[in-house]
């Protein structure tokens, strides 16, 4: 029989894998800010972790909130514009809202803007309701810095996040519709789904080959699209997929993942496009993503 520790780490672990990912926007880091919780549960005294949910989110939250401070610095010297990295996720989190929004590309964008305990503070409070006691414990702040904190995170992201947010249905086809032209080469047809002021994001790390910043507007978005697809090495396929709490396409070439396409949907068309190419981004894509849920 597993010990106590155990059954309360594997109890929330999808709970802190959710808590490390959003803090982080990568998989591969989450997991590995679960491993460093679990060797702490694991030599943690009797007394220490009286409380198992509470304790193993602060020690998580301070893990990564050391991550993050280091990345932050390290993305500065990223090539090209940084996307999170795609995470695979269930059905069951689309259905969720509030869940399925924060873990878009677009909000993880959003994020990225606020400070390492600013976005720790929003995470824990606004998308996963940990109360502010729980909270101070884990940034290290009193109650009522971690109530100043959260409203100047609140602030800022609103201000920031996305408006109108699409359902999943709206999302898949507008996608279809992208799918088809981009297939077809019907240049209409992508001008007709995609708002004129688009901006599409691709993320190659330096490794396969992106843009090197920010593509703005549906016409410069056309000719990138068909000249990458006309200038594959290999059969191209564009595959439904589900990434990041909604609807997104897995690119392949030749069979192989090359790329994993989410987009931004309002009013009917595609105002966002992030696309990740970086393929170590998509280690988890292939071998399969756990789930993320609260």
């Amino acid at each position: 029989m597993a010990d106590p520790a155990t059954e309360a780490f594997d109890a929330h672990r999808n709970l802190l894998f959710t808590v490390a990912y959003e803090m982080l926007g990568s998989a591969a880091d989450a997991e590995d800010v679960l491993r460093e919780t679990w060797l702490r549960r694991a030599g943690a005294g009797p007394g220490e972790a009286s409380d198992p949910r509470a304790y193993l989110v602060r020690v998580t939250t301070r893990q990564a909130l050391g991550r993050l401070r280091t990345a932050k610095r390290r993305r500065e010297a990223y090539v090209g514009p940084w996307l999170p990295e795609p995470l695979v996720t269930a059905p069951d989190v689309a259905e969720d809202a509030e869940l399925a929004e924060s873990l878009s590309m677009a909000m993880m964008l959003v994020l990225e803007s606020l400070s390492p305990t600013e976005r720790a503070v929003f995470v824990l409070r606004e998308v996963l309701g940990v109360d502010d006691g729980e909270i101070a414990e884990a940034v290290g702040r009193s109650p009522g810095a971690v109530r100043e904190i959260a409203h100047r995170a609140h602030r800022h992201v609103g201000a920031r996040r996305p408006r109108g947010t699409a359902s999943a249905r709206e999302t898949r086809a507008a996608l279809e519709s992208f799918r088809r032209a981009v297939e077809t080469g019907d240049s209409q047809g992508l001008l007709d789904v995609l708002a004129p002021d688009v901006v599409l994001l691709s993320d190659g790390g330096g490794l396969k080959r992106a843009a090197p910043r920010p593509v703005v507007g549906a016409e410069k978005i056309v000719r990138f699209c068909l000249g990458g697809s006309a200038g594959a090495e290999g059969a191209l396929t564009w595959e439904p997929t589900a990434v990041n709490g909604g609807p997104a396409l897995a690119v392949r070439v030749a069979g192989e993942l090359d790329a994993v396409l989410a987009v931004r949907v309002e009013e009917g068309r595609i105002s966002g496009l992030y696309l990740v190419r970086n393929p170590e981004k998509l280690t988890h894509l292939a071998a399969g993503t756990p789930l993320v849920l609260r």
